[in-house]
């Protein structure tokens, strides 16, 4: 996708962003920086309407009330699914009305924020988290919601909801989140002499010395568009400096750190191996390091729960390596301070406007309940955070991303929708010099710390 926006509010008519592409066994879900262009989805199973009423958790009462929902799930499944479950409940709340109004993501933004300068925001609307989600907080627009869903909060996968709290406030409440894990070719492994995937970075870097004695190019990457070395610089401080320490660098604007040092520090003995692939870093995510993978041309590449579709759509063969695909998690770093779980991610999530009823949260808890959350996941729409759902996801990959999402004490929404739009492509930029060799780790921390003075 193209810098300086938000991957996750690139989102196309069939809720999938432009950099999560949904592969033939591989659920669309909305993440964080992404590809210049997208592939085709392939067309996902037909959905019936949510076969489990909603169970009514606020009474139903003489007086009207009426919903206005906002999303952007213009095209099916998502449109179909979101519909029926508004059937549903209001079926079961007969004085309730959901009015439900479905923007392109670019009119949605637009429309949204007219709405919030009036005062007058919708009373659930697509919200992917983050700094974005703090600023409307910030401005008074944002139902605080923690009491509401107290009785219910712990159905949900706890990394995820954290991203919808801020200030120890619940504001929303997410129902897809993915995260960013390394794919790689079994075979290529097994051909230099790799038995099992690495779990510490040391192991890793061990890994990429194989690769190459064996004349494999072990890391795709596309540095011409920058944020896929930023997710690995983010793991990297991530694992150095723990969750809390990079909260505050996000929260603060300081980033001259030592976690943020030791992060690129432990890139730089990365990039030093020149692990990446001829022309890395004129290379663009889609036709250049997905096209690797999905070629057999690399071993390994750093990337969201789509990669498995994007590496498909773009190999010659329109197949990808096929059962050759495997994952794992990013590995611990020896000595640091972050857990061996924690993780990088993002999803869609549904935000709470101030005047929101008390029937509109409870509509929020049937939109995350077995029944509607089961469709998401059969239907390819997305991952579900509710707990007990991971069984409706059937590939095994994608166990292994849930398994490790459900794992995860913290999870770090993507910089670019943590901070914002400009900010994320200062981070970008700042990162990017660590992969083209024109940076420091001391210099990238010191460029997003001035960034961040100025915004």
């Amino acid at each position: 996708m193209t810098r300086g926006v938000s991957m996750k509010e690139e989102v196309i008519v069939n809720l999938v962003p432009k950099r999560l592409i949904a592969g033939a066994a591989v659920l669309a879900l909305v993440a964080s920086a992404c590809s210049s262009a997208a592939a085709t989805p392939t067309a996902a199973p037909s959905v019936a309407a949510p076969s489990v009423a909603p169970v009514v958790t606020v009474a139903p009462t003489a007086a009207p009330v009426t919903i206005e929902w906002w999303h952007i799930s213009t095209g099916e499944p998502g449109k179909s699914i979101w519909q029926s479950a508004a059937d549903a409940y209001t079926a079961a709340h007969p004085n309730v009305k959901i009015n439900i109004t479905i923007l392109e993501n670019e009119a949605f933004k637009s429309k949204l924020q007219t709405s919030m300068q009036a005062g007058t925001p919708p009373d659930l609307f697509q919200s992917w988290g983050g700094g974005t989600m703090a600023s409307q907080a910030d401005a008074g627009m944002l139902k605080d919601i923690t009491a509401a869903v107290a009785p219910w909060a712990s159905t949900i996968d706890p990394g995820s909801l954290g991203i919808y709290s801020y200030k120890s406030k619940q504001y929303g409440i997410p129902w897809d989140m993915g995260m960013i894990g390394f794919w790689y070719n079994k075979a290529l492994f097994t051909k230099a002499g790799i038995t099992a995937t690495p779990k510490t970075w040391d192991e890793l870097l061990t890994d990429v010395d194989k690769l190459k004695a064996a004349g494999i190019t072990p890391y795709a990457i596309a540095g011409k568009d920058e944020w896929p070395g930023m997710h690995l610089w983010t793991y990297l401080v991530l694992r150095n400096g723990g969750g809390d320490a990079l909260t505050q660098m996000v929260q603060t604007g300081n980033w001259n750190t030592d976690a943020c040092i030791a992060g690129g520090t432990a890139v730089k003995a990365l990039v030093d191996k020149k692990p990446f692939q001829t022309g890395f870093l004129s290379a663009v995510y889609d036709k250049g390091e997905a096209a690797a993978m999905g070629n057999g041309q690399a071993a390994m590449e750093l990337m969201g729960q789509w990669a498995p579709g994007v590496e498909q759509s773009n190999s010659t063969s329109g197949k990808g390596i096929g059962a050759n695909l495997g994952y794992f998690a990013f590995p611990s770093v020896t000595g640091g301070k972050g857990g061996a779980t924690d993780a990088v991610g993002g999803g869609n999530g549904i935000a709470v406007g101030k005047n929101a009823p008390a029937e509109a949260i409870d509509f929020l808890h049937y939109l995350n309940s077995p029944a509607v959350a089961n469709q998401i996941n059969l239907a390819n729409m997305g991952l579900s955070t509710t707990v007990g759902t991971a069984g409706t996801v059937t590939d095994p990959n994608l166990q292994m991303v849930l398994a490790g999402r459900a794992q995860a004490k913290f999870v770090q929404l993507y910089l670019d929708q943590a901070t914002s739009p400009a900010m994320g492509a200062s981070i970008n930029d700042a990162t990017a010099g660590l992969f083209a060799g024109t940076s420091t780790p001391t210099q990238v921390c010191q460029a997003i710390t001035t960034a961040a003075a100025k915004k």
